[in-house]
């Protein structure tokens, strides 16, 4: 049984607010912070540093984490590699493979400008990058994906659910189109992770990143970059904890992940998240998803009975609501909504400029699902937007 109100203890914030900006980073419940809070008050030391009981616990507790949150993905523990965020795993990606002049690259038109900006840069390398587009309604049509394949085709970076419409991919067959090609699959689990059952061996990606801090729950700073092959690609950073041996001649790095985490890395938050993963496993994931499709759906049928109102997107959508009020400016619309009702939602480009410039639009609001909300909330987000509508009607 799916124990809303339960959960919703778990998330204080939640008493006072009604956050919608889930897309943006979720809200980390309650025993992933005490989690972070022991690390502090109880056993705090580095990561591999130390034979002291302090330094193997604080170890111990990291690489727990660590397993937890690859068995979650299935993906190789060896190849799951902590980072800051998903823009840092796909920045450690665009730096570590091997680039030629004349290599191509295929991404989406649809993707946040994470996943679209380490691979236009490689342009100043000589690297072919092809755009796809996508329909109105932010979904790509693997065909596309396919037609745009050359001789010279590495990689196709794609998102498994599009942070401005909800639209989701379809990434298995994306992968199929790839690896039939010869070509390596990135996805970008970022509005995934989380939100739906989601299998990195059973899609076949090569590499999945996504952060710790929006579907998993985490607290920010938190990101993975999973690996089918670690040695395909080289470390983005040198330094200590990464290496076996040093001399003033030259030096030999770790064996995965330890090759790729350089560094003292954000151990509290990597507990953090290992415990958030956790929440969400035992609330379970199908439970997650059905309930957020069930609210995002919702949402988009009261908003689009507002005559003022253009709700965009597919009917069947992930948690992510993109709207906009006739005659108002996004921003105004959701500023209106914190100041009379504390109803927290996106306004603007979303850090996707090229998707939403490609329907035409300056920007939106955007609505946005995690586990703990309601529909009271979203009943209450409606009237919210009717009323503000009616200002302008």
């Amino acid at each position: 049984m799916y124990d809303l109100p339960a959960i919703r203890k778990d998330f204080p914030l939640l008493e006072e607010f009604i956050y919608l900006d889930n897309a943006a980073t979720t809200q980390t419940p309650v025993p992933a912070v005490k989690a972070m809070e022991e690390y502090f008050y109880k056993y705090a030391a580095n990561h591999g540093r130390g034979a002291h009981r302090l330094a193997r616990m604080t170890t111990d507790r990291y690489e727990d984490a660590r397993e937890t949150v690859a068995s979650f993905l299935n993906a190789d523990v060896t190849g799951t590699v902590f980072t800051r965020n998903a823009t840092e795993s796909i920045n450690m990606l665009a730096y570590g493979l091997q680039w030629h002049p004349g290599d191509h690259v295929i991404v989406s038109i649809v993707e946040h400008h994470s996943n679209l900006l380490p691979w236009l840069r490689l342009r100043d390398q000589g690297v072919e990058i092809t755009v796809v587009q996508a329909n109105e309604e932010g979904v790509v049509d693997p065909q596309q994906i396919e037609l745009s394949i050359t001789d010279k085709t590495c990689l196709i970076a794609v998102n498994h659910v599009t942070n401005v419409f909800g639209s989701i991919q379809d990434i298995r067959t994306m992968t199929k189109i790839g690896h039939k090609n010869g070509c390596q699959v990135l996805i970008d689990a970022s509005q995934s992770a989380g939100h739906m059952p989601l299998d990195m061996k059973e899609v076949g990606a090569d590499f999945m990143v996504t952060p710790g801090h929006k579907g998993l729950l985490g607290p920010q700073g938190t990101g993975m970059l999973c690996l089918r092959d670690p040695d395909s690609i080289k470390p983005m950073y040198v330094g200590g904890g990464m290496v076996n041996s040093v001399s003033i001649d030259g030096y030999q790095i770790e064996a995965s992940p330890a090759r790729f985490e350089a560094g003292t890395p954000n151990i509290p938050g990597v507990i953090g998240l290992g415990r958030a993963v956790e929440y969400v496993r035992d609330a379970g994931i199908g439970n997650i998803e059905k309930h957020e499709t069930t609210l995002a759906r919702k949402t988009a049928s009261l908003l689009a009975e507002i005559p003022q109102v253009q709700v965009y997107g597919p009917k069947n959508r992930a948690g992510v609501v993109p709207f906009n009020v006739q005659g108002m400016n996004p921003h105004d619309v959701a500023i209106i909504l914190d100041q009379t009702r504390k109803i927290c939602v996106r306004s603007g480009y979303h850090c996707a400029m090229p998707a939403i410039q490609n329907i035409g639009l300056k920007g939106t609001v955007r609505a946005s699902f995690a586990l703990y909300n309601t529909i009271e909330e979203v009943e209450a987000l409606a009237e919210a937007v009717s009323n503000i509508a009616a200002l302008v009607g």
